[in-house]
C-alpha cells in the first residue's frame, strides 16, 4: 500500500497529529494497513534507526590566486604556479593519484575603450596534457615554463588558476618485443619547444587524406602509440607509391618495366621541367635530372579534385620513356610541366 493511500485512510480515521498515530496498536495497525504503516508508527514514537551514509564530496584540484597589484612579467606567474604545484602534488599524493592533465587560466585586465574606471576581463586558457601521468613538480614546473616562455599579452596579468585532473596510477606490462619511450616527458617538452618556434599547425604526425591529390597530406597531434596498418591503409599506400589512382580506364603500366614490383621514386619537391611538345604530345623533355628524347608516352591520365570549393585542382600525368632507358611520370598544370619521378 502506499503512503498517500495509508494517509487517506488514516484521515478518514480522523487520525491527524504524530500523537494520534503513535497511541495507535501496532500489531492491529500492521494487520490493516501493511509494513509501510508500521514504519511510519515507528518513526512517530523514534524507535526507527536510519542508517547515516557518508558521502564524500567532491575533490577539487584547482589552486588559485588574484594579484594585489597587476603584473606584466612572468616571474611572480611562475613564482606562483611552482607553489600551485606543490600544492596539487601534496594533495595528489595524499591519495595515492597522480594528476594526467593540467588546466591553466590567466585573467587579463583590458583597459576599457570608453576611459571610465572599470576593466573588462579577459581568461586565456590553456590545457596540457601529460604523456606520462605524475606529480613531479618539477617536470609539471617545466611543461608550464616552456609554454610561457613564448607567451605575450598585451594588457597586464589579474589572476592566474591552475586545476589537475586526476587519474590512478597506470602500471603496464609490455611484450616481448613492445617497448616505451625512455622519457616521455623529454619528448612531450621538445614538442612544446618545437610548436613555440614553428606554430601548432607545423609540428605532428602526417597522415595521407583520402583523395586522389598527389602526396596530399594533413597533420595530426604526435602520439607514440603505433597501430598496425590495414589492409586499406595499405592498399592506399601502394596505390600512391604505384601511381594506381588513375582516373583514365587506360593501362598505367604500358611503359613500366616488366618485373611484379615498380616503385616511383619521387622527388620532392617536383622537379620543374622543359617539355617540347608534338601535337599535343611530349616528345622531349630537359630539367635538372632528367634530360633526353621521348621514345614513348602513355597518357594523358587526367586526375581533379575538390572542384566544390576553393581548394580545386586538376593535372594531367604523362608516363613517358626516354631514349636512354628511364621511365618518368611528369605531370602538366595551369601550363606548367615537372617531373614527379623515376620509376626503378
Amino acid at each position: 500500500m502506499k503512503m498517500q493511500e495509508i494517509f487517506a485512510i488514516l484521515h478518514k480515521w480522523g487520525i491527524h497529529t504524530l500523537g494520534q498515530l503513535a497511541a495507535l496498536d501496532k500489531e492491529q495497525l500492521a494487520a490493516r494497513l501493511g509494513p509501510e504503516a508500521v514504519r511510519m508508527w515507528e518513526r512517530a514514537n523514534g524507535q526507527s534507526h536510519r542508517v547515516l551514509k557518508l558521502v564524500r564530496p567532491p575533490e577539487s584540484f584547482e589552486e588559485n590566486f588574484e594579484f594585489e597589484h597587476e603584473i606584466e612579467t612572468a616571474e611572480p606567474l611562475l613564482f606562483m604556479l611552482r607553489r600551485f604545484l606543490e600544492q596539487l602534488a601534496l594533495r595528489l599524493n595524499s591519495i595515492y593519484l597522480v594528476a594526467k592533465e593540467l588546466t591553466l587560466r590567466i585573467t587579463f585586465a583590458n583597459p576599457p575603450q570608453d576611459g571610465s574606471a572599470g576593466a573588462d576581463k579577459q581568461v586565456y586558457e590553456r590545457v596540457f596534457k601529460i604523456p606520462h601521468p605524475t606529480n613531479d613538480v618539477d617536470l609539471l614546473f617545466r611543461m608550464l615554463q616552456t609554454h610561457l616562455e613564448n607567451f605575450r599579452s598585451e594588457h597586464p596579468i589579474l589572476a592566474v588558476t591552475l586545476s589537475a585532473q586526476p587519474i590512478k596510477p597506470a602500471s603496464e606490462q609490455f611484450g616481448l618485443f613492445e617497448t616505451t619511450l625512455r622519457n616521455p616527458h623529454q619528448l612531450s617538452e621538445t614538442l612544446a619547444r618545437l610548436i613555440a618556434l614553428l606554430g601548432a599547425d607545423r609540428v605532428g604526425t602526417p597522415v595521407l587524406e583520402e583523395t586522389h591529390r598527389p602526396d596530399a597530406f594533413r597533420l595530426e597531434s604526435f602520439s607514440w602509440a603505433v597501430e598496425s596498418d590495414t589492409s586499406a591503409g595499405a592498399s592506399a599506400k601502394e596505390d600512391v607509391l604505384s601511381g594506381q589512382n588513375h582516373q583514365s580506364g587506360s593501362d598505367p603500366h604500358a611503359l613500366r618495366t616488366e618485373h611484379a614490383t615498380v616503385v616511383l621514386r619521387r622527388f620532392r619537391p617536383a622537379a620543374p621541367a622543359s617539355v617540347f611538345l608534338d601535337e599535343d604530345k611530349p616528345v622531349h623533355i630537359r630539367s635538372a635530372d632528367v634530360n633526353g628524347k621521348v621514345v614513348r608516352q602513355a597518357g594523358a591520365y587526367f586526375l581533379s579534385g575538390n572542384w566544390w570549393d576553393e581548394k580545386s585542382w586538376a593535372c594531367a600525368e604523362w608516363d613517358l620513356q626516354l631514349k636512354n632507358g628511364e621511365v618518368v611520370r611528369c605531370h602538366e598544370s595551369e601550363g606548367t610541366w615537372k617531373i614527379d619521378g623515376i620509376y626503378d
